[in-house]
């Protein structure tokens, strides 16, 4: 079994991580669009939220991305409960963009301006209770070009004045990351990536342009963690019970989406072996699919938490185990 730099770098900042991050958008709890869709991914217990986030701590886990989006403040507020004194132990990302009303939990629109970038970072750094935040992620993933040429050169305002380290976009267009990817202090991309939806342009970006690939959905949304049947319904409050149009794999009311469960059977013995569970191996393709990578699965419960973490020590899959993924997929 090959063993895995428990920390890695992220891009050209030096900024040091360890190889596993943990993705606070469950811990937010519910919201929803204007028109009624769900945003989150249903109930959570913040007790147990910051109990997963602290157990994690103890498991060498020093990477949390959230969004000022997630649960409409919710859970940049729990995440800064969680880390309390120990906040310069870890490395924090947070996004922008979106427009929020936290009391109503709503997403109400969102906001490509460098001045609403100011007013965001303000109110981000208010949630979180920490004075600077070391990862400041443009959060809408579509936004012109040209304004985010201008975002970029907000970001390095920013930087210079202390308050954000480095910054990123949240984005699976390679075009549009390479625009922020220009900037002196941009050291990541921040997209999807999973033994299903390989992502090769962003990687081959990262590679060239020496930054970090921060990967969200490494779990595919859940559905590589083994726990789903298909016709199984999730919660009325679960994005994924009323899945957007770009949330694959899962259907309207009707939970996973069969064939891809299918596909997620098919890789069971490779990504078991080495005594994994399926969450581990899917973590364990990711981490040897390149070494620029952090993936970000998300949790709601300590027994989450430790599942994840425990994906570390078991390290990444072998090139032989890669070969047979593709072979299996008919990549």
């Amino acid at each position: 079994m090959e063993s895995i730099e428990h920390v890695r770098t992220l891009g050209r900042s030096g900024i040091r991580v360890s190889a596993l991050g943990f993705g606070c958008w469950a811990i937010g709890g519910e919201w929803a669009s204007l028109d009624g869709q769900p945003l989150g991914w249903g109930k959570v217990d913040d007790e147990e939220s910051v109990r997963a986030v602290r157990r994690a701590l103890d498991l060498g886990v020093t990477f949390f991305d959230t969004a000022d989006a997630y649960g409409t403040g919710h859970s940049e507020r729990v995440l800064a409960r969680a880390l309390g004194k120990r906040r310069a132990e870890v490395v924090v990302a947070t996004k922008w963009g979106n427009l929020i009303d936290e009391e109503r939990r709503l997403l109400t629109g969102s906001d490509d301006s460098p001045a609403y970038a100011r007013r965001a970072l303000t109110a981000s750094l208010r949630r979180l209770d920490t004075d600077y935040i070391d990862l400041y992620q443009l959060h809408l993933s579509d936004a012109d070009p040209e304004r985010a040429a201008e975002l970029r050169d907000t970001c390095e305002e920013f930087v210079r004045e202390g308050l954000i380290r480095a910054y990123a976009w949240s984005t699976d267009d390679p075009a549009r990351a390479a625009v922020f990817a220009e900037g002196e202090h941009c050291t990541a991309v921040q997209h999807r990536l999973n033994i299903l939806q390989d992502a090769p342009e962003l990687l081959a970006l990262c590679e060239g342009s020496n930054l970090a690939s921060i990967n969200r959905s490494p779990l595919a949304m859940g559905l590589l963690t083994g726990k789903h049947t298909p016709g199984r319904a999730l919660e009325a409050g679960d994005i994924r019970n009323a899945p957007p149009a770009w949330l694959p794999g899962f259907t309207e009311g009707g939970g996973a989406d069969a064939e891809w469960l299918r596909r997620v059977e098919a890789l069971r013995d490779v990504l078991t072996s080495g005594g994994r569970t399926l969450a581990q191996g899917a973590l364990a393709w990711i981490w040897a699919r390149s070494p620029l990578t952090v993936p970000i699965p998300g949790f709601r419960s300590v027994a989450q938490a430790e599942e994840n973490a425990g994906a570390l020590a078991k390290g990444p899959l072998t090139a032989g185990q890669l070969a047979e993924v593709d072979r299996i997929l008919g990549r």
